[in-house]
């Protein structure tokens, strides 16, 4: 994987996927702090464009940072455009996934000026204040009730909303982060503790990693078009709420798509990639 360095010296890799001649879409992996290997080619996006799948400081192939501080979410924004600059980018195609988008965004406030397009996908919508109440987060669950799995996951949920989740708690919920609980779905959450770090993940979205009202203010300078996506199954970001995340772009949109949660080029590679290549054009 190519290497490059961040302003502190700490490398950074990336990944170079699929093809085309326009440059590469800068991809942001969510987790937060998973490595960016279960992105894969966003379900066929990589056919349309080439991506530069970023791996966050301390994930995957990128290197531990000789300050552990530096995994909170605002200050890895430099890493970000340190990789812009890398590639030679006068503007950037950036698209980050969950808490990618989070870093995506932070990114954007700082460097609205840099961005081209930016696409949010199932973004996690704390950067920015806005939150999705646990009434409906329990509707949305809901709507999967008679799946074998449901009332293990949904009992699960309620020792998390309630901050007394343990670790089998976490995988009892995780099929709810998917469209469908199939075998493709199992072997892409199985990988995740491999991928993951969790000593960062902790610090990524620690105190002081979020300003909402500075951060919004500031988004009234993204003059891109911004994409919001939504899955009418993700208990993470709602279609309502992501309307009213597009909404703080001037060019902001939302789109919900139906039959899918949180993965949704998993859960619906077609649609998913009609949409973002789309919108990327």
């Amino acid at each position: 994987m190519p290497i490059f360095s961040a302003p502190d010296g700490t490398g950074l890799a990336y990944r170079l996927a699929g093809s085309g001649a326009e440059p590469p879409v800068v991809c942001l992996p969510g987790g937060p702090m998973r490595a960016g290997a279960y992105l894969g080619d966003l379900g066929g996006l990589g056919a349309r464009r080439r991506l530069a799948v970023l791996d966050l400081r301390g994930t995957g192939d990128s290197e531990v940072p000789a300050d552990p501080a530096s995994y909170r979410c605002d200050r890895q924004v430099e890493d970000v455009e340190a990789l812009r600059k890398h590639l030679g980018l006068e503007r950037l195609d950036l698209l980050g996934h969950s808490a990618g988008a989070s870093l995506a965004v932070r990114y954007a406030a700082r460097y609205p000026d840099r961005l081209r397009r930016l696409a949010l996908i199932t973004p996690s919508p704390r950067t920015v204040g806005l939150e999705l109440p646990v009434a409906e987060r329990r509707r949305i669950m809901a709507r999967r009730a008679g799946a074998p799995w449901f009332d293990g996951a949904a009992a699960a949920y309620e020792s998390i909303a309630a901050r007394t989740a343990t670790s089998a708690d976490w995988a009892a919920v995780a099929p709810m982060y998917y469209g469908r609980w199939d075998a493709a779905a199992h072997q892409h959450q199985a990988a995740e503790p491999g991928q993951r770090n969790g000593t960062a993940a902790r610090i990524y979205n620690s105190a002081g990693a979020f300003e909402p009202e500075v951060t919004r203010a500031a988004l009234g300078a993204v003059a891109a078009p911004v994409l919001v996506l939504a899955g009418e199954l993700d208990f993470i970001l709602s279609p309502a709420v992501a309307e009213d995340f597009a909404q703080l772009f001037p060019d902001g949109r939302a789109v919900a798509m139906s039959g899918v949660a949180h993965y949704p080029w998993l859960d619906d590679a077609t649609g998913f990639v009609s949409a973002v290549a789309g919108f990327l054009a």
